[in-house]
């Protein structure tokens, strides 16, 4: 694209040539051209940021969104991490106490919780425990167990609370990038109702589902199996129902729909890392720890466990000079209804 100078000087070139005259030569016209080949250079800006809203390849936010609407697609929307409460009372009572539902517990970050239900602490008990749901949905209220440690308003008679498993399930609002390439596959693999790549795109435009795989003919013709993965990893029973109930009102005459979870298949992982002279080791150590906890999630639905991307993942760890990879001796395969989820870790010092 021409900058304002380039457009400018070529706007000099043509008054010279018309009028035989410099701008300055007996009037002085230099500042108005110049903010005349301002405008022009905001009219090519402005063209051009038009014609990359016109395509998928290129749009971005809500003209991607509207290109999402024509296929038949929609953003995916940040999903609340849910977990388990357990609030403790500092004394035994022969009465019983009530938590109510919308009781808000949060992390020494503020991240906060409530709970999405009534419950009551039965009279001679100390502790009950409670589903919650984050209060801002996004991945941030994913938190490890034991993250939460307080109450905006203790119920009465209630003193403590904490979580004894991690709060999981937490979703960002799917990003551009994500929404692009949903998109451009509509394009590249069509859906008619009938076809693997139907039954992937609509389970995929459910906010939880975070990968799905279709399998045809699993108990003959007419059959088809759709597998599906949460960002967390296996489905809950809700969500498999409600696909179930989804395409049964959508699934041709005659075929039969199952909607299941993945099998998994657990890898364990040893790796030796080499921190970089001058970085504290522990540091490292956590932050390839992190890196390889977090790679696996339900998105690796049907994809191999590979050792170059172990690896990849590994070296680019913030303090990594070297790494090794005892195990797996070789990378995993897996079938594409299976989900390879973390089993054994274990990071030591490189010596």
């Amino acid at each position: 694209m021409k900058t304002i100078d380039e457009i400018f000087e070529e706007m000099r070139a043509a008054f010279g040539e018309r009028t035989g005259l410099e701008p300055g030569e007996g009037c002085d016209l230099s500042a108005r051209l110049y903010a005349l080949a301002a405008q022009v250079c905001a009219l090519y800006i402005q063209a051009d940021w038009v014609a990359r809203q016109a395509f998928p390849q290129t749009a971005e936010g809500d003209y991607l969104d509207r290109h999402a609407q024509l296929r038949g697609l929609e953003r995916k929307q940040a999903v609340a991490a849910q977990g388990v409460v357990r609030f403790a009372a500092g004394e035994v009572s022969s009465a019983e106490r009530t938590i109510p539902m919308g009781t808000v517990c949060m992390t020494a970050g503020l991240i906060r919780f409530e709970t999405i239900r009534e419950a009551v602490l039965p009279a001679g008990e100390l502790s009950a425990e409670i589903p919650v749901r984050a209060l801002i949905p996004g991945t941030a209220g994913n938190v490890a167990a034991g993250a939460i440690v307080s109450m905006a308003v203790a119920p009465v008679g209630i003193s403590s609370c904490t979580n004894p498993e991690s709060c999981a399930g937490g979703g960002d609002k799917e990003d551009d990038e994500t929404l692009r390439e949903r998109v451009l596959e509509t394009f590249r693999r069509l859906p008619n109702g009938a076809n693997a790549a139907f039954y992937q795109q609509e389970a995929l435009s459910f906010d939880q589902v975070a990968a799905a795989a279709v399998i045809p003919r699993p108990r003959g013709t007419g059959t088809v199996d759709v597998v599906v993965a949460t960002k967390e990893g296996v489905p809950d029973q809700a969500l498999l129902e409600k696909l179930t109930a989804y395409f049964q009102e959508r699934r041709e005459i005659a075929v039969e729909v199952q909607v299941r979870s993945p099998e998994t298949v657990a890898a364990d992982l040893t790796v030796r890392v080499e921190p970089k002279e001058g970085w504290e080791k522990s540091q490292v150590l956590a932050a390839v720890e992190a890196a390889l906890r977090g790679w696996f999630t339900g998105e690796r639905l049907g994809r191999n466990v590979l050792l170059a991307q172990l690896g990849s993942l590994i070296y680019n760890c913030d303090g990594v000079e070297n790494y090794a990879i005892d195990a797996p001796a070789a990378d995993v395969a897996v079938d594409m209804d299976v989900l390879p989820v973390l089993g054994t870790l274990t990071v030591e010092e490189m010596v």
